[in-house]
């Protein structure tokens, strides 16, 4: 047995068993599951693992994937963000079966549409008992809380409704005060066999106080209409943030106050930076809407993530392997996911765009899409610039760039501009050698026209006409790009090809 020992104190009283083999128990047969944010803003890198997970998850045993909206709390709702989020997993390949947009036999998928079904729920257990409504004040309650920090205690509740008699209740309705409802924690000590963390047991009374679970507002606390939400859309496993297993024992109270079966629960770790440092919302790296702008491809960021995670299948030293949506739904495993925060390596993240790129390149209606889009992005870096953006040239300069380049963009960067812009003839060379140059690089067949044969090439002209080389190569470099810097001669040859390497260099010499 192992007991966090970690500050804040109520971690102290969680208890995790060793993980053991869950295959045995996991129950796999079309399992539902769901991906449940909160419209406060734009998805970030956490919440894009929470959702891929779950629909991976779904989808590998013949499941179905449910979007839900959790905007109880009005006072943090962002206008649009509803939208964005369902682009964005849109964008990364993640569709929902159920959800606000699609429909489904259990919606409505948006809590605000619901307080209608949380009132009904909420009755059950004031009747049975498990709940009651308290006329706490605002200023009480922060007295509690200020008084627990002066004498160093976890502000907490003190429960102070629970036992009202109903006569006092009958009077404090009459005269209209203001009340939520909560719930009555019992000091059960409750496990539950986490997914990817195992055996976890934790009594939630020690720490807290009686929650609440419909505000004075009459809307819900996440906690309630969590438990409400997933009950009645038939949710059989909830795969969520480890920033929720501390509350997972208070959410099996009120399962078992309704008299209900729980989901199977496993809550995945943190994603931290490589130094281990906790990932920062306020950072431009975390939100998938960046990621998208700055020419990561879908399928490279999905990728990226699960090699961070873990549930999948990895041979040592094997290098990264690109996969399609489809292969890492068949191959994810639940419990092989890893229980330790998820180090993220951005050079991985490089690696996959450059993989995905390259992909993509073996399509031709895809390559189609990327030649186009490389041509508008040149287009608008260069539009006073005399270009060669044919249809061919940028075919070959991206079969070339599958190698060196991870994002499509860069091609449009000023370091390859001698790419795209034709020089001008003004630059001052040496025609008698340009002369014999031209007669010696038609006379290379097509087959010997690629890096390594030229260079030889190149190297063997300059000693038979006694001109020294470095001179040679800038002389060169100055006809092919009209720039001082760049990929060598020999490259910038092989990448321009045969017939626009003699036609620049002609182009000079008029």
């Amino acid at each position: 047995m192992f007991i966090f020992k970690s500050k804040p104190p109520l971690l102290r009283y969680i208890c995790v068993y060793p993980k053991h083999n869950l295959c045995r128990t996991l129950k796999t047969v079309n399992p539902r599951v769901r991906f449940a944010p909160s419209p406060t803003g734009y998805l970030h890198l956490g919440g894009l693992r929470t959702a891929l997970y779950n629909y991976l998850f779904a989808k590998s045993r013949g499941g179905a994937f449910v979007l839900r909206i959790e905007d109880t709390d009005q006072s943090r709702k962002v206008e649009g963000s509803v939208d964005a989020l369902i682009q964005d997993l849109e964008w990364a390949g993640i569709e929902c079966d159920e959800g606000p947009a699609k429909g489904g036999k259990y919606g409505p998928y948006v809590q605000s549409e619901r307080l209608h079904i949380y009132q009904e729920q909420i009755k059950k257990l004031l009747d049975n008992g498990s709940a009651y409504k308290c006329f706490c004040t605002e200023r009480r309650l922060n007295i509690l809380r200020r008084d627990a920090i002066k004498s160093q205690k976890i502000p907490k509740y003190d429960n102070r409704c629970r036992n009202l008699s109903q006569e006092v209740i009958r009077e404090k309705m009459k005269a209209g005060t203001p009340y939520c409802i909560r719930f009555k924690l019992s000091s059960d000590c409750l496990f539950f066999d986490d997914l990817i963390f195992g055996g976890i047991a934790y009594d939630v009374s020690i720490n807290e106080g009686d929650p609440v679970l419909l505000k004075s507002d009459g809307y819900p606390t996440y906690h309630f209409a969590n438990v409400v939400d997933d009950h009645l859309m038939g949710v059989t496993h909830v795969l969520r943030g480890v920033e929720w297993q501390i509350s997972t024992t208070k959410h099996l109270l009120i399962y078992k106050a309704f008299g209900w079966t729980p989901p199977q629960f496993g809550h995945m770790p943190l994603i931290v930076n490589p130094d281990g440092t906790k990932l920062s919302k306020r950072h431009s790296d975390v939100r998938v809407e960046d990621y998208r702008n700055n020419g990561i491809y879908p399928l490279a960021l999905v990728n990226y993530i699960t090699l961070s995670g873990g549930g999948f299948d990895h041979v040592p030293g094997a290098g990264v392997r690109l996969k399609t949506m489809e292969e890492l739904a068949k191959e994810f495993q639940i419990d092989k996911v890893s229980s330790h925060p998820s180090r993220l390596n951005p050079d991985l993240l490089e690696e996959c765009n450059r993989l995905e790129i390259k992909r993509q390149l073996q399509d031709e209606e895809l390559t189609k899409t990327i030649v186009t889009k490389v041509q508008k992005l040149v287009t608008e870096k260069y539009p006073e610039e005399n270009l060669n953006i044919s249809e061919d040239h940028v075919r070959n300069v991206l079969n070339w760039s599958t190698s060196r380049l991870t994002r499509i963009e860069e091609l449009a960067s000023s370091k390859f501009g001698f790419l795209w812009i034709l020089p001008s003839n003004t630059v001052d060379v040496n025609k008698e050698v340009f002369e014999k140059l031209i007669n010696t690089l038609e006379d290379i067949s097509m087959k010997e026209f690629e890096q390594n044969c030229l260079k030889d090439h190149l190297k063997d002209f300059s000693t038979k006409n006694g001109i020294k080389f470095p001179v040679l190569m800038k002389m060169m470099r100055s006809a092919l790009s009209g720039l001082n810097e760049g990929p060598g001669v020999a490259e910038m040859m092989q990448l321009l090809g045969k017939y626009q390497s003699l036609e620049r260099i002609k182009a000079v010499m008029r």
